[in-house]
């Protein structure tokens, strides 16, 4: 437990709009009932206009902080794959990406909150000064100070909050984590927690101890304020509403960090 008198409290977000046209993965409606933060896919990995409006729209029917999910562009490859962009270009493909769902933020009479890079951004921010700070100009370049969520103490974090933008520390309780506190490649075996009581017995440990053990067996400190509920696997609403659940009856409070 925390020495602090103040009761745990967390951010539930979860990945949504994670369709195009006619396809869609995640259950939008479904999550948006559960989650305080939704990081909304912005068109690079998935998403196109009218799935980002409804998604937008539903968010802000509901209270749910929207965020700009920002990628690489890969469709093909869902934002997974490992890309080259020059620090430049990647800039402008961000600030691009977050005006593109902020147009349709202020349509539901909402604006975009905070910004998460995904997939193999996300992963390249963790290690990669260049690309990280890249991302940073990207946003800066957006307008505003928006909050940057991501992995404590990665480079991502350290160029945000050189550039003055507030960071947020985020955790997963169906990834495993390496004993330095980086998430495990998904590409290894054990990168991913399949078994859902599992899944959410990590919920409470990172939310109230702020800890988790690592694939390795070591105990290890997570400073996060989010914790990212993944919407693109099997049963993930039901599973998000047992976190919440769980949180809540062990005394989290439940509250977006916007």
């Amino acid at each position: 437990m925390s020495d602090s008198a103040a009761p745990p409290l967390i951010d539930l977000n979860a990945d949504l709009g994670e369709g195009f046209g006619r396809w869609q993965l995640t259950d939008d409606e479904a999550l948006l009932s559960v989650v305080t933060s939704a990081n909304v896919a912005c068109g690079f990995h998935a998403g196109d206009p009218s799935t980002m409006r409804r998604v937008c729209a539903l968010a802000a029917e509901r209270g749910v902080v929207i965020g700009a999910q920002v990628s690489y562009r890969d469709l093909a490859g869902f934002g997974r794959r490992a890309m080259d962009v020059p620090p430049e270009e990647l800039a402008d493909e961000i600030t691009y990406q977050i005006g593109a769902l902020e147009v349709f933020a202020r349509a539901a009479g909402a604006r975009v909150g905070y910004v998460k890079p995904h997939g193999a951004l996300y992963n390249r921010c963790v290690h990669d000064a260049e690309q990280a700070a890249a991302v940073v100009a990207g946003i800066r370049a957006a307008g505003g100070r928006l909050p940057v969520l991501g992995l404590p103490g990665s480079p991502l974090h350290r160029a945000a909050a050189q550039a003055r933008l507030p960071v947020v520390g985020e955790a997963f309780a169906d990834r495993a984590y390496t004993d330095r506190g980086t998430l495990v490649p998904r590409r290894e075996p054990g990168a991913v927690v399949h078994d859902p009581d599992t899944v959410v017995k990590r919920a409470v440990g990172l939310a109230r101890d702020r800890a988790v053990t690592s694939l390795g067996g070591t105990r290890i400190a997570v400073a996060a304020r989010s914790l990212c509920l993944h919407g693109d696997t099997p049963g993930a609403a039901e599973l998000a509403r047992r976190v919440r659940s769980e949180l809540t009856a062990a005394g989290v409070h439940i509250r977006s960090f916007v």
